[in-house]
């Protein structure tokens, strides 16, 4: 039963690194970007609804009403003032912008709140530490399956909002080629804008939900990267529902790791995703191979 237990509490932690890594594959799939100040994203989405939740005396989710928009705002600026521009330049200065402007935002938010930890969990009363027995060893925490739930339903709603409505399949055109959309009337500016403000919003939720469940400070953002981007590689890159399924995966090694010793946490992820890495990169290799085997010898 301690296994099941166990392996329970992976998958509802994998909810959690499904959302966080959404926005992460989200940006990626369309405008072809990592973005290593994901992290630092989340987290600042997390000061955020803390400074408004504790300035007013509101609840987190009913401050998280006015900082979704604020982050979605966040977004398209970010995606305006330095992600198009540095995209023209090559895939790797987007890498460097964005490690830039993580390093940015934890001094930013170490200048204004300081280094202290902090948590929501005291602002939402009960909701941190209840959970539903199922039997006497089996237990189910109420944050992490509603954790799990919203996971669901964001990642099911991004995709029947890519799949079903003109601004979505508009989104995958510009995804597939820019070029080609902008010549049948497609903005493709106005789509790379529109799905950075998504991809941030997004991140702002799951930094916000971090806060709920666990501490955070300002310098909490590179272990979150960490996170989603091996929830990412693992489900497969741009695939929303193989997001849900890596950050499943990542959930449960991780708890099973942390089993058999106090830092198998970590490390059980970590060779989850190095293994199925290398797998793909081995299978990559092979077929490549047989690709060029087969091809017909150049004619002199």
């Amino acid at each position: 039963m301690v296994w099941v237990d166990q392996i329970i509490e992976g998958i509802l932690l994998g909810g959690y690194y499904a959302l966080l890594a959404c926005g992460l594959s989200f940006m990626f799939g369309v405008m072809r970007i990592i973005n290593l100040a994901h992290g630092d994203l989340a987290v600042l989405g997390a000061f955020l609804v803390f400074a408004v939740a504790n300035a007013f005396d509101l609840s987190p989710f009913v401050a998280l009403i006015v900082v979704l928009p604020v982050m979605a705002v966040v977004g398209w600026a970010l995606c305006r003032g330095v992600l198009e521009r540095s995209l023209r330049a090559g895939m790797l200065v987007p890498l460097l912008s964005t490690f830039g402007l993580a390093i940015a935002i934890e001094n930013i938010l170490f200048e204004v709140w300081g280094a202290d930890t902090r948590s929501l969990a005291p602002m939402i009363d009960t909701l941190a530490y209840d959970s539903w027995s199922i039997s006497e060893d089996l237990s189910i925490g109420r944050l992490a399956l509603l954790i799990f739930a919203l996971a669901v339903v964001l990642l099911g709603g991004l995709h029947f909002f890519l799949a079903r409505t003109p601004t979505g399949r508009a989104i995958r055109a510009v995804a597939e080629d820019a070029d080609t959309a902008e010549l049948v009337g497609i903005n493709s500016r106005a789509v790379y804008g529109l799905a950075a403000g998504i991809a941030v919003a997004t991140v702002g939720l799951a930094g916000t939900l971090l806060a709920m469940r666990a501490t955070f400070d300002p310098y909490s953002g590179p272990m979150q990267l960490i996170f989603a981007f091996e929830a990412v590689v693992i489900g497969g890159i741009g695939s929303l529902w193989g997001t849900l399924a890596g950050g499943i995966v990542l959930g449960i090694a991780q708890n099973i790791g942390a089993q058999f010793h106090p830092q198998g946490f970590l490390l059980g992820g970590h060779l989850v995703f190095l293994a199925i890495l290398g797998g793909r990169i081995a299978i990559s290799a092979y077929s490549g191979r047989r690709i060029a085997r087969r091809a017909p010898a150049p004619r002199l």
